[in-house]
């Protein structure tokens, strides 16, 4: 199946007003926002839409304290659509929706959506860096620091999900989707991409107790460290509260900045992700500082909460 990723995620949230601002500050273009919600775009057209939280149009609550209300998956095409129609369709409803997007749910609850991606062609400069007895990338002449440098999301790049059961979510994802498992963390949840990208991970699963359920964070490329530095650094400077970094992921080799946010979840910045292909093995190591990030300019020992797998009725 060509999924490609996430083209959006879907919040239903207590304070529009509070939840609009942040968005637009982290560097999302508006459109359409009154205060009753709005969308928010990354430069391909990827997004965050948010609704208050009553709004009869979004799927149900998670019963949890998650304000994630739904994940839209961009596909490649028409196919695709269809062999997810026939495949979710022998075990859950799926509902064919007038714009032509497909609904359905996972096997923890989480609420999906597949459509024909909105995802728009980049045609942008990476960051570039000179390095003796390396050929020059920046020509002469030209600083490799702007303070004025306009620094805005590129694509929504991945999204974490604390799910009860991790070894029953990833079979859903692989058995019935087609992702595959990057990297692992060890009885915690893998990092799993889907068959029309190449990025390290557009999903990863935690394995937690069954009343943290939910999201708990999304991320957008940037084009590189320097403007992954400056976006959060602008962002800090405006109030908002880091959580984790700045800082380098071991798994997919991703920067990270990451800050807490009135979306009930936790949201990052993310640039210069590894790319695989069917030839990579899937490495394995226990979740801790060392193994979740090669180094980080704020410590922080432990980043997510865990629980051992669930037991299974019956087991010896």
């Amino acid at each position: 199946m060509n999924i490609i990723g996430p083209d959006a995620l879907v919040f239903g949230v207590d304070d529009v007003p509070a939840c609009a601002q942040y968005l637009t500050d982290y560097g999302l273009a508006p459109f359409d926002v009154t205060q009753e919600g709005g969308r928010f775009e990354a430069l391909d057209g990827t997004a965050i839409v948010i609704h208050q939280k009553d709004d009869a149009r979004l799927p149900p609550e998670m019963g949890t304290a998650s304000l994630l209300r739904e994940t839209v998956y961009g596909v490649a095409d028409q196919a695709t659509l269809d062999a997810i129609a026939g495949e979710l369709g022998k075990d859950r409803e799926v509902q064919q929706r007038a714009d032509g997007s497909l609904a359905s749910v996972d096997n923890m609850g989480f609420a999906l959506a597949f459509q024909i991606t909105v995802r728009k062609r980049l045609d942008l400069r990476a960051e570039t860096s000179n390095a003796p007895g390396a050929a020059q990338t920046r020509g002469v002449n030209v600083p490799g620091v702007n303070p004025d440098r306009s620094v805005q999301p590129r694509s929504l790049s991945h999204v974490v999900y604390f799910v009860p059961d991790a070894a029953a979510a990833e079979a859903f994802y692989v058995e019935r989707l087609g992702f595959v498992c990057s990297d692992r963390f060890t009885d915690v949840g893998p990092f799993l991409r889907p068959a029309g990208t190449a990025d390290h991970h557009t999903l990863f699963l935690i394995q937690t107790p069954p009343f943290m359920k939910g999201c708990e964070h999304f991320t957008f490329h940037l084009g590189g460290p320097t403007e992954l530095l400056q976006a959060g650094t602008r962002f800090v400077e405006k109030g908002y509260q880091s959580f984790w970094g700045p800082g380098r992921h071991r798994f997919g080799s991703n920067w990270f900045w990451y800050f807490n946010s009135p979306l009930g979840c936790h949201v990052e910045y993310d640039a210069d992700m590894d790319l695989h292909d069917d030839q990579w093995v899937a490495r394995a190591a226990p979740m801790s500082a060392d193994a979740s990030q090669l180094f980080l300019f704020q410590h922080r020992e432990k980043w997510a909460p865990g629980s051992p797998p669930p037991k299974v009725v019956g087991s010896c």
